[in-house]
Protein backbone atom coordinates (compact mmCIF):
# COMPACT_ATOMS: atom_id res chain seq x y z
CA UNK A 1 0.00 0.00 0.00
CA UNK A 2 1.40 3.39 -0.95
CA UNK A 3 0.36 7.02 -0.85
CA UNK A 4 -1.68 6.75 -4.08
CA UNK A 5 -4.71 5.83 -1.95
CA UNK A 6 -4.56 9.32 -0.46
CA UNK A 7 -4.32 11.27 -3.72
CA UNK A 8 -7.79 12.77 -4.03
CA UNK A 9 -7.49 16.11 -5.87
CA UNK A 10 -6.26 17.38 -9.22
CA UNK A 11 -3.76 19.64 -7.46
CA UNK A 12 -2.25 16.68 -5.65
CA UNK A 13 -1.99 14.62 -8.85
CA UNK A 14 -0.44 17.55 -10.71
CA UNK A 15 2.23 18.09 -8.07
CA UNK A 16 3.06 14.43 -7.60
CA UNK A 17 3.69 14.28 -11.35
CA UNK A 18 5.89 17.38 -11.15
CA UNK A 19 7.89 15.89 -8.29
CA UNK A 20 8.19 12.60 -10.13
CA UNK A 21 9.94 14.59 -12.84
CA UNK A 22 12.70 15.38 -10.33
CA UNK A 23 13.01 11.81 -9.04
CA UNK A 24 16.10 10.83 -11.01
CA UNK A 25 17.92 14.04 -10.04
CA UNK A 26 17.08 13.86 -6.33
CA UNK A 27 17.51 10.11 -5.96
CA UNK A 28 20.69 10.21 -8.02
CA UNK A 29 22.34 12.77 -5.74
CA UNK A 30 21.39 11.10 -2.46
CA UNK A 31 24.44 8.87 -2.04
CA UNK A 32 26.88 11.65 -2.88
CA UNK A 33 25.34 14.20 -0.52
CA UNK A 34 25.30 11.62 2.26
CA UNK A 35 28.80 10.28 1.67
CA UNK A 36 30.40 13.72 1.55
CA UNK A 37 27.93 15.49 3.89
CA UNK A 38 27.30 18.19 1.29
CA UNK A 39 24.04 20.06 0.89
CA UNK A 40 21.97 19.18 -2.23
CA UNK A 41 21.75 22.76 -3.49
CA UNK A 42 20.70 21.70 -6.98
CA UNK A 43 17.70 19.80 -5.61
CA UNK A 44 16.51 22.74 -3.54
CA UNK A 45 16.97 25.16 -6.45
CA UNK A 46 14.96 22.85 -8.70
CA UNK A 47 12.13 22.86 -6.14
CA UNK A 48 12.25 26.66 -5.94
CA UNK A 49 12.21 26.92 -9.74
CA UNK A 50 9.25 24.56 -9.84
CA UNK A 51 7.28 26.87 -7.55
CA UNK A 52 7.24 24.33 -4.74
CA UNK A 53 8.38 26.74 -2.02
CA UNK A 54 5.39 29.04 -2.43
CA UNK A 55 2.81 26.27 -2.12
CA UNK A 56 2.23 26.68 1.62
CA UNK A 57 1.97 30.47 1.32
CA UNK A 58 -1.71 31.35 1.65
CA UNK A 59 -3.68 32.49 -1.40
CA UNK A 60 -4.39 35.76 0.38
CA UNK A 61 -0.70 36.61 0.02
CA UNK A 62 -0.23 35.28 -3.52
CA UNK A 63 0.69 31.67 -2.79
CA UNK A 64 -1.11 28.43 -3.55
CA UNK A 65 -2.58 27.91 -0.09
CA UNK A 66 -2.23 24.13 0.01
CA UNK A 67 -3.45 22.11 2.99
CA UNK A 68 -1.38 20.17 5.49
CA UNK A 69 -2.59 16.98 3.79
CA UNK A 70 -1.30 18.26 0.46
CA UNK A 71 2.03 19.10 2.05
CA UNK A 72 2.63 15.72 3.70
CA UNK A 73 1.74 13.93 0.47
CA UNK A 74 4.37 15.93 -1.39
CA UNK A 75 6.94 15.76 1.39
CA UNK A 76 6.57 12.00 1.63
CA UNK A 77 7.18 11.76 -2.11
CA UNK A 78 10.41 13.79 -1.95
CA UNK A 79 11.60 11.81 1.08
CA UNK A 80 11.21 8.55 -0.81
CA UNK A 81 13.87 9.97 -3.17
CA UNK A 82 16.14 11.53 -0.53
CA UNK A 83 15.48 12.16 3.14
CA UNK A 84 17.92 15.04 3.53
CA UNK A 85 16.36 17.01 0.67
CA UNK A 86 12.88 16.42 2.06
CA UNK A 87 13.66 17.32 5.66
CA UNK A 88 15.51 20.46 4.59
CA UNK A 89 12.80 21.88 2.36
CA UNK A 90 10.18 20.67 4.82
CA UNK A 91 11.34 23.17 7.43
CA UNK A 92 10.67 26.00 4.98
CA UNK A 93 7.32 24.59 3.90
CA UNK A 94 6.22 24.14 7.50
CA UNK A 95 7.42 27.54 8.68
CA UNK A 96 5.69 29.40 5.86
CA UNK A 97 2.50 27.39 6.27
CA UNK A 98 2.34 28.13 9.99
CA UNK A 99 3.22 31.83 9.66
CA UNK A 100 0.58 32.60 7.07
CA UNK A 101 -2.08 30.42 8.68
CA UNK A 102 -1.73 31.98 12.13
CA UNK A 103 -1.03 35.53 10.85
CA UNK A 104 0.44 36.59 14.19
CA UNK A 105 2.80 39.10 12.55
CA UNK A 106 1.77 42.62 11.62
CA UNK A 107 0.03 42.62 8.24
CA UNK A 108 2.63 44.84 6.55
CA UNK A 109 5.47 42.59 7.66
CA UNK A 110 3.63 39.50 6.42
CA UNK A 111 3.00 41.17 3.07
CA UNK A 112 6.66 42.10 2.72
CA UNK A 113 7.86 38.62 3.59
CA UNK A 114 5.27 37.02 1.31
CA UNK A 115 6.74 38.90 -1.64
CA UNK A 116 10.17 37.54 -0.74
CA UNK A 117 8.83 33.98 -0.56
CA UNK A 118 7.24 34.44 -3.98
CA UNK A 119 10.67 35.50 -5.23
CA UNK A 120 12.33 32.35 -3.90
CA UNK A 121 13.23 33.22 -0.28
CA UNK A 122 13.93 30.26 2.01
CA UNK A 123 13.37 30.40 5.77
CA UNK A 124 13.84 28.20 8.82
CA UNK A 125 13.42 28.78 12.53
CA UNK A 126 16.66 28.89 14.53
CA UNK A 127 15.67 28.08 18.10
CA UNK A 128 17.91 25.24 19.34
CA UNK A 129 20.97 25.94 21.45
CA UNK A 130 23.63 23.71 22.95
CA UNK A 131 22.88 24.85 26.52
CA UNK A 132 19.08 24.64 26.33
CA UNK A 133 18.55 21.52 24.24
CA UNK A 134 15.32 21.27 22.29
CA UNK A 135 13.28 24.51 22.42
CA UNK A 136 10.17 22.39 23.01
CA UNK A 137 11.43 21.64 26.51
CA UNK A 138 11.08 25.28 27.51
CA UNK A 139 14.63 26.40 28.17
CA UNK A 140 15.44 30.10 28.15
CA UNK A 141 17.57 30.94 25.11
CA UNK A 142 21.09 32.19 25.71
CA UNK A 143 20.78 34.33 22.60
CA UNK A 144 19.94 37.89 23.64
CA UNK A 145 18.27 40.88 22.04
CA UNK A 146 18.99 44.35 23.41
CA UNK A 147 17.12 47.39 22.15
CA UNK A 148 19.28 50.33 21.13
CA UNK A 149 17.50 53.26 19.54
CA UNK A 150 15.30 51.97 16.74
CA UNK A 151 17.09 48.63 16.48
CA UNK A 152 17.75 45.41 18.35
CA UNK A 153 21.25 44.01 18.76
CA UNK A 154 21.30 40.22 18.65
CA UNK A 155 24.08 38.04 20.06
CA UNK A 156 24.18 34.27 20.36
CA UNK A 157 24.68 30.94 18.65
CA UNK A 158 22.07 28.49 17.39
CA UNK A 159 22.62 24.87 16.42
CA UNK A 160 20.76 22.45 14.13
CA UNK A 161 20.07 25.16 11.53
CA UNK A 162 18.98 22.87 8.73
CA UNK A 163 19.43 24.07 5.14
CA UNK A 164 21.97 26.63 6.36
CA UNK A 165 23.87 26.85 3.02
CA UNK A 166 20.87 28.26 1.13
CA UNK A 167 18.62 29.93 3.70
CA UNK A 168 17.90 33.55 2.87
CA UNK A 169 16.17 34.27 6.21
CA UNK A 170 16.41 32.99 9.77
CA UNK A 171 13.64 33.20 12.39
CA UNK A 172 15.80 33.51 15.48
CA UNK A 173 14.60 33.12 19.07
CA UNK A 174 16.19 35.38 21.66
CA UNK A 175 15.67 36.53 25.23
CA UNK A 176 14.55 40.15 24.96
CA UNK A 177 16.35 42.12 27.63
CA UNK A 178 14.12 44.55 29.51
CA UNK A 179 10.94 42.83 28.35
CA UNK A 180 11.66 39.50 30.08
CA UNK A 181 10.33 37.24 27.40
CA UNK A 182 11.26 35.26 24.30
CA UNK A 183 11.05 36.98 20.96
CA UNK A 184 11.57 35.87 17.38
CA UNK A 185 13.43 38.07 14.94
CA UNK A 186 13.41 37.69 11.16
CA UNK A 187 17.03 38.16 10.14
CA UNK A 188 18.31 38.44 6.59
CA UNK A 189 21.26 36.23 5.65
CA UNK A 190 23.25 39.23 4.44
CA UNK A 191 23.07 40.98 7.83
CA UNK A 192 26.42 42.16 9.14
CA UNK A 193 27.65 39.96 11.98
CA UNK A 194 25.72 36.87 10.83
CA UNK A 195 27.79 33.83 9.91
CA UNK A 196 27.52 30.06 9.58
CA UNK A 197 29.89 27.90 11.62
CA UNK A 198 30.30 24.51 9.94
CA UNK A 199 29.72 22.15 12.85
CA UNK A 200 27.44 19.51 11.29
CA UNK A 201 29.13 16.10 11.64
CA UNK A 202 26.40 13.51 12.16
CA UNK A 203 25.85 9.94 11.01
CA UNK A 204 22.26 10.68 9.90
CA UNK A 205 20.72 13.36 7.68
CA UNK A 206 24.24 14.36 6.74
CA UNK A 207 23.16 16.25 3.64
CA UNK A 208 21.05 18.76 5.59
CA UNK A 209 24.21 20.65 6.64
CA UNK A 210 22.47 21.75 9.85
CA UNK A 211 25.34 23.95 10.95
CA UNK A 212 25.47 26.54 13.75
CA UNK A 213 24.17 30.04 13.18
CA UNK A 214 26.43 32.64 14.82
CA UNK A 215 25.10 36.12 15.60
CA UNK A 216 27.66 38.72 16.60
CA UNK A 217 26.13 42.14 17.29
CA UNK A 218 23.63 41.72 14.48
CA UNK A 219 21.51 44.86 14.08
CA UNK A 220 17.83 44.14 13.42
CA UNK A 221 15.10 46.65 12.60
CA UNK A 222 12.16 47.01 14.98
CA UNK A 223 9.77 45.77 12.29
CA UNK A 224 11.68 42.48 12.19
CA UNK A 225 10.89 41.78 15.85
CA UNK A 226 7.95 39.68 14.69
CA UNK A 227 6.88 37.49 17.62
CA UNK A 228 6.95 37.84 21.40
CA UNK A 229 5.95 35.66 24.32
CA UNK A 230 6.33 36.87 27.90
CA UNK A 231 4.03 34.32 29.51
CA UNK A 232 3.64 30.55 29.77
CA UNK A 233 3.96 28.88 26.41
CA UNK A 234 0.59 27.79 25.17
CA UNK A 235 -0.27 24.57 23.42
CA UNK A 236 -0.75 26.16 20.03
CA UNK A 237 -1.50 23.55 17.40
CA UNK A 238 0.87 23.57 14.45
CA UNK A 239 -0.12 20.94 11.94
CA UNK A 240 2.62 22.09 9.57
CA UNK A 241 5.14 20.23 11.73
CA UNK A 242 3.71 17.05 10.23
CA UNK A 243 6.29 17.53 7.51
CA UNK A 244 8.62 15.77 9.98
CA UNK A 245 6.85 12.39 10.17
CA UNK A 246 6.03 12.66 6.45
CA UNK A 247 9.76 12.68 5.78
CA UNK A 248 10.39 9.50 7.75
CA UNK A 249 7.37 7.80 6.23
CA UNK A 250 8.82 8.48 2.77
CA UNK A 251 12.17 6.97 3.79
CA UNK A 252 10.37 3.90 5.15
CA UNK A 253 8.52 3.53 1.84
CA UNK A 254 11.82 3.66 -0.02
CA UNK A 255 13.24 0.92 2.22
CA UNK A 256 10.16 -1.19 1.67
CA UNK A 257 10.31 -0.82 -2.11
CA UNK A 258 14.01 -1.65 -2.16
CA UNK A 259 13.65 -4.81 -0.07
CA UNK A 260 10.65 -6.20 -1.96
CA UNK A 261 12.52 -5.79 -5.23
CA UNK A 262 15.56 -7.41 -3.65
CA UNK A 263 13.51 -10.35 -2.36
CA UNK A 264 11.97 -10.99 -5.77
CA UNK A 265 15.30 -10.79 -7.60
CA UNK A 266 17.68 -12.49 -5.15
CA UNK A 267 18.06 -16.17 -6.05
CA UNK A 268 20.81 -17.91 -4.06
CA UNK A 269 21.72 -21.39 -5.32
CA UNK A 270 20.79 -22.89 -1.96
CA UNK A 271 17.06 -22.67 -2.81
CA UNK A 272 14.73 -23.01 -5.76
CA UNK A 273 13.43 -19.65 -6.95
CA UNK A 274 13.89 -16.34 -5.12
CA UNK A 275 13.94 -15.63 -1.39
CA UNK A 276 10.54 -13.95 -1.79
CA UNK A 277 9.06 -17.45 -1.67
CA UNK A 278 10.49 -18.18 1.78
CA UNK A 279 7.96 -18.02 4.66
CA UNK A 280 10.28 -16.05 6.97
CA UNK A 281 10.95 -13.44 4.26
CA UNK A 282 7.24 -13.14 3.52
CA UNK A 283 6.63 -12.68 7.25
CA UNK A 284 9.06 -9.76 7.34
CA UNK A 285 7.55 -8.17 4.22
CA UNK A 286 4.04 -8.59 5.61
CA UNK A 287 5.05 -6.91 8.85
CA UNK A 288 6.67 -4.07 6.90
CA UNK A 289 3.52 -3.40 4.89
CA UNK A 290 1.36 -3.61 8.00
CA UNK A 291 3.55 -1.05 9.76
CA UNK A 292 3.38 1.22 6.70
CA UNK A 293 -0.41 1.00 6.51
CA UNK A 294 -0.87 1.80 10.19
CA UNK A 295 1.57 4.71 10.11
CA UNK A 296 0.24 6.21 6.90
CA UNK A 297 -3.43 5.99 7.87
CA UNK A 298 -2.67 7.53 11.25
CA UNK A 299 -0.66 10.40 9.76
CA UNK A 300 -3.14 11.23 7.00
CA UNK A 301 -6.16 11.02 9.30
CA UNK A 302 -4.53 13.44 11.74
CA UNK A 303 -3.68 15.81 8.87
CA UNK A 304 -7.26 15.63 7.59
CA UNK A 305 -8.59 16.45 11.06
CA UNK A 306 -6.27 19.45 11.26
CA UNK A 307 -7.38 20.70 7.85
CA UNK A 308 -10.99 20.62 9.06
CA UNK A 309 -11.32 23.81 11.14
CA UNK A 310 -14.12 22.40 13.30
CA UNK A 311 -12.38 19.10 13.98
CA UNK A 312 -9.15 20.95 14.72
CA UNK A 313 -10.85 22.49 17.75
CA UNK A 314 -11.26 18.99 19.20
CA UNK A 315 -7.62 17.99 18.73
CA UNK A 316 -5.29 17.70 21.71
CA UNK A 317 -2.20 15.52 21.36
CA UNK A 318 -2.80 13.94 17.96
CA UNK A 319 -0.04 15.88 16.21
CA UNK A 320 2.67 14.72 18.59
CA UNK A 321 1.28 11.20 18.61
CA UNK A 322 1.42 11.07 14.80
CA UNK A 323 5.09 12.04 14.82
CA UNK A 324 5.83 9.43 17.49
CA UNK A 325 3.97 6.60 15.75
CA UNK A 326 5.30 7.28 12.25
CA UNK A 327 8.93 7.80 13.26
CA UNK A 328 9.10 4.66 15.36
CA UNK A 329 7.32 2.68 12.65
CA UNK A 330 9.88 3.91 10.11
CA UNK A 331 12.71 2.68 12.32
CA UNK A 332 11.08 -0.75 12.60
CA UNK A 333 10.45 -0.93 8.85
CA UNK A 334 14.05 -0.18 7.93
CA UNK A 335 15.29 -2.62 10.56
CA UNK A 336 13.14 -5.43 9.13
CA UNK A 337 14.26 -4.59 5.61
CA UNK A 338 17.89 -4.91 6.66
CA UNK A 339 17.22 -8.28 8.26
CA UNK A 340 15.96 -9.56 4.91
CA UNK A 341 18.94 -8.26 2.93
CA UNK A 342 21.47 -9.32 5.56
CA UNK A 343 25.03 -8.04 5.94
CA UNK A 344 25.05 -6.47 2.48
CA UNK A 345 22.52 -3.95 3.76
CA UNK A 346 25.40 -2.36 5.69
CA UNK A 347 27.59 -1.78 2.66
CA UNK A 348 28.12 1.93 2.05
CA UNK A 349 26.84 1.51 -1.49
CA UNK A 350 23.54 0.07 -0.24
CA UNK A 351 20.81 2.67 0.37
CA UNK A 352 19.40 0.73 3.33
CA UNK A 353 22.25 1.75 5.59
CA UNK A 354 21.53 5.40 4.74
CA UNK A 355 17.84 4.92 5.42
CA UNK A 356 18.74 3.29 8.74
CA UNK A 357 20.86 6.25 9.82
CA UNK A 358 18.41 8.85 8.53
CA UNK A 359 15.29 7.48 10.24
CA UNK A 360 17.11 7.40 13.59
CA UNK A 361 17.43 11.18 13.29
CA UNK A 362 13.65 11.40 13.60
CA UNK A 363 13.84 10.52 17.28
CA UNK A 364 15.58 13.84 17.88
CA UNK A 365 13.17 16.03 15.90
CA UNK A 366 10.41 17.64 17.98
CA UNK A 367 8.43 16.53 19.81
CA UNK A 368 10.53 13.88 21.55
CA UNK A 369 8.98 10.52 22.43
CA UNK A 370 9.04 11.01 26.21
CA UNK A 371 7.26 14.35 25.95
CA UNK A 372 4.56 12.89 23.70
CA UNK A 373 3.82 10.04 26.10
CA UNK A 374 3.93 12.32 29.14
CA UNK A 375 1.49 14.80 27.60
CA UNK A 376 -0.90 12.03 26.57
CA UNK A 377 -1.01 10.83 30.16
CA UNK A 378 -1.45 14.33 31.60
CA UNK A 379 -4.30 15.16 29.23
CA UNK A 380 -6.07 11.89 30.07
CA UNK A 381 -5.78 12.59 33.81
CA UNK A 382 -6.86 16.23 33.45
CA UNK A 383 -9.90 15.21 31.40
CA UNK A 384 -10.91 12.69 34.05
CA UNK A 385 -10.63 15.30 36.79
CA UNK A 386 -12.86 17.83 35.01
Amino acid sequence: MSKELFITTDLQREWIEKLNGLESQIRGSAERTDRHAVFPKENIQSLVDLGYTKLTLSKKYGGDGITVTDMILMQETIASYDGATALSIGWHQGAVGDLFESETWEAKRLEKFAKEVLNGALVNRAASEAQTGSPTRGGRPGTTAVKKGGHYIINGQKNFTSMSPVLTHFLVSAWVEGQEGIGFFLIDRDSEGLSIKETWNMVGMRGTESHDLVLNNVKVNEEDFVEFNNGPRGEKLNGWLLHIPACYLGIAQAARDYVVKFAVEHKPNSIQGSISELPNVQSHIGQIDLELMQARHFLYSVAAAYDDVEKRKLMKQELGAAKHVVTNAAIQIVDQAMRIVGAKSMELTNPLQRYYRDVRAGLHNPPMDDMVISKLAKVAIEDMNK
